[in-house]
């Protein structure tokens, strides 16, 4: 038998009791963990309610989208991390399971309008993983997974929020069409969105950037308008950019949402 906990708040949930506590509880999770269906219809009635006036994101099923990412809530990162070294056969073989999951739920995506699917996750993030092991057990598997989106005609966002540093090439060979979350160093990320852009130049588009902390929640009126703009100018200056903030934020002003707003509608190519 397989168990987990977890607690939460009204901001988030945690696990406090991981699934996986030997080796061959993988084996239980190959054969016994539930892959949930999709209702395209539901997706489609979302869709025509929200039209041109935003983007429907979806996710590929799991704790996380990708299959590292989906793992390091399986079993806590540490041993994780320290089985992919030791153990990579083990490793592999969990990415496997996982894989051969997410690809059954993906077949019932056909027919969703979503605009854009998220994958990956924090947990391949560089300031977690080193460049190395995100090369051997995250880029193969979202290679994969990416593929069978496109093949549905999806757009793929792969999601990192942390760091992208000595990583940017692995997220551009993963095949995704858009990186996010362009975390600056201010909320823990190992670059700024500026540099990534520079690296990445018109490869893939680009969404995040702005620190929902110290910027959007605690920061002045003048100092959203500034970011806004600086972003703008340095990270969206050849197009392909949305700009948004980096995760979630719930103790923000609405003064400061509505300054925020108000900066970007001068943002105008």
């Amino acid at each position: 038998m397989l168990t987990y906990k977890t607690a939460g708040d009204l901001m988030t949930t945690w696990i406090t009791e991981y699934l996986i506590k030997r080796d061959d509880d993988i084996r239980l999770i190959e054969k016994y963990m539930p892959v949930p269906r999709l209702d395209p219809a539901a997706v489609n009635r979302a869709w025509d309610l929200i039209g041109d006036r935003g983007i429907l994101r979806g996710f590929v099923w799991g704790d996380q989208a990708g299959c590292w990412q989906h793992a390091a809530c399986l079993i806590d990162i540490q041993e994780l991390i320290l089985h992919s070294i030791d153990k990579p056969g083990w490793a592999h073989e969990l990415l496997r399971i996982l894989l051969e999951k997410k690809m059954r739920f993906i077949e019932s995506m056909k027919g969703a309008r979503f605009d854009l699917i998220e994958t990956g996750g924090g947990a391949a993030s560089s300031t977690l993983i080193s460049p190395a092991l995100h090369e051997e057990f995250c880029l193969p598997y979202d290679r994969k997974m990416h593929e069978a989106l496109h093949s549905l005609g999806f757009t793929v966002v792969y999601h990192t929020c942390g760091g992208t540093k000595a990583i940017e090439e692995l997220i551009v060979a993963n095949g995704c069409d858009a990186s996010e979350t362009l975390a600056p160093t201010s909320i823990g990320g190992n670059q700024e969105p500026w540099e990534y852009k520079a690296k990445i130049g018109r490869r893939l588009a680009l969404i995040g950037g702005l620190d929902q902390f110290n910027v959007l929640t605690t920061g002045t009126k003048e100092d959203i308008r500034a970011m806004v703009f600086k972003l703008f100018e340095k990270v969206g200056c050849e197009g392909g950019y949305i700009l948004s903030c980096c995760d979630h934020f719930f103790e923000t002003p609405p003064e400061n949402l509505r300054a925020y707003a108000q900066a970007a509608r001068e943002c105008l190519y």
